[in-house]
């Protein structure tokens, strides 16, 4: 590659030329200095600095041009002062011109694990594309927003599920769930459930019998797709599962199976809805589900609800304290379902210090005023429409 071409490349980087044209800067800056001094000031030793700093800048071809020219220059001087024979100009120039080969050498190690970090990335997010499918921006009556934060850096999936389906009749079906454990190991046991899922939403009338079906299959395949060689502990995933008709009748329901419960969002007021009767998590054990388990709820138009995994509310501040989910969505505006998703992300991020230590799912779905249901089904034992904190317990 000429200069012309290598020069074209410094003008292209990222940076804009700006920061990337310190070290040229620098090079003729400490040999024009180096010059002006004389020989009782020996400024040509600094020279390393710039494939040093050009190396955190560039790659390893702009690195090597900074050598380059940073070597030249050192050589430049020692031919004016008549000294480029002595030994010290000699182990100047020899030091350099080991410095800069190692400044490149390391830039494209780093060049090179930067490029397979881009591929691990690339991987997640089609192998998340794939898995779970994100959901349209409206499905049925209901507008929905989501977010997905992994626990590991290098990639975008892991533990945590969702999914929406149609049923066979005008009702939504909606799943959240958490595998045991995070990161690309839990995947396999995420897209068991997310399969189940997927199969019998439009398969099977009632919602017992498609969380039956669910615990059915994760209880006969659960060992084949757990990682079980480097995780030998229980393998298990919590999951909600829900039934939202289209027209609000009869009430939505909802099966907990062990998973933290789901926040509704109704005139400013945030309501907790607990089951009355948990299931255990699926894989535990095999059951049958009968029909007075479904926990039903009133979903009016303008109302949101609030599902996600237990990584939002264990995560922890640096001071050690649990994000308090249900108290902060109240002091939320739940304009839209993704006015109050930014909000919760925003605010998880900044309660943790910025990283998350567990993987996390978020997901706000909105009943559009339009889809008014013309009943009011009670709320689950112990649950009140209007309650005087703002935030149910």
């Amino acid at each position: 590659m000429g200069v012309r071409r290598l020069w074209d490349r410094f003008l292209e980087h990222p940076a804009g030329g700006g920061l990337v044209v310190v070290p040229f800067v620098l090079i003729l800056t400490i040999a024009v200095l180096d010059i002006y001094t004389g020989r009782d000031v020996q400024l040509s030793p600094l020279l390393v600095i710039a494939p040093a700093l050009t190396a955190s800048l560039a790659g390893p071809r702009l690195t090597a041009l900074a050598g380059v020219l940073a070597v030249a220059a050192q050589v430049f001087i020692a031919v004016f002062f008549g000294e480029l024979a002595t030994t010290n100009r000699v182990a100047q120039i020899t030091a350099l011109t080991a410095l800069s080969a190692l400044a490149v050498f390391m830039r494209f190690v780093r060049e090179r694990r930067d490029r397979a970090l881009s591929r691990a990335r690339s991987v997640a997010e089609t192998a998340q594309r794939v898995l779970l499918r994100p959901p349209p921006r409206r499905i049925g009556p209901l507008q929905v927003a989501w977010l997905y934060m992994s626990a590991e850096d290098e990639t975008e999936i892991g533990g945590d599920l969702f999914a929406f389906a149609r049923a066979a009749h005008a009702a939504t079906r909606v799943v959240i769930g958490d595998v045991r454990g995070n990161g690309l190991a839990a995947i396999g046991e995420a897209s068991l459930v997310l399969g189940a899922f997927r199969e019998g939403a439009h398969r099977y009338a009632t919602l017992p019998g498609l969380v039956a079906a669910l615990g059915d299959s994760v209880s006969r395949n659960l060992e084949d797709v757990s990682d079980t060689e480097h995780d030998p502990g229980e393998h298990f995933i919590t999951c909600l599962v829900l039934e939202i008709p289209d027209d609000g009748l009869p009430a939505a329901g909802m099966i907990n199976c062990g998973h933290p419960p789901p926040l509704l969002v109704h005139d400013q007021r945030v309501t907790v809805l607990y089951a009355r009767q948990p299931l255990p998590p699926l894989g535990v054990c095999e059951r049958t589900i009968e029909d007075d388990r479904i926990d039903p709820f009133t979903f009016e138009g303008g109302d949101m609800l609030v599902l996600y995994t237990d990584g939002v509310i264990e995560a922890r501040s640096p001071s050690g304290a649990f994000y308090p989910l249900a108290e902060r969505v109240v002091s939320f505006p739940a304009t839209s379902p993704d006015t109050l998703l930014h909000h919760i992300h925003r605010d998880l991020l900044a309660h943790v210090g910025g990283h998350l230590g567990d993987d996390a799912a978020l997901l706000v779905i909105e009943r559009t005023p339009s889809h008014r249901p013309h009943l009011t089904p009670r709320l689950p034992d112990g649950h009140h429409r209007h309650h005087p904190g703002g935030a149910g317990t």
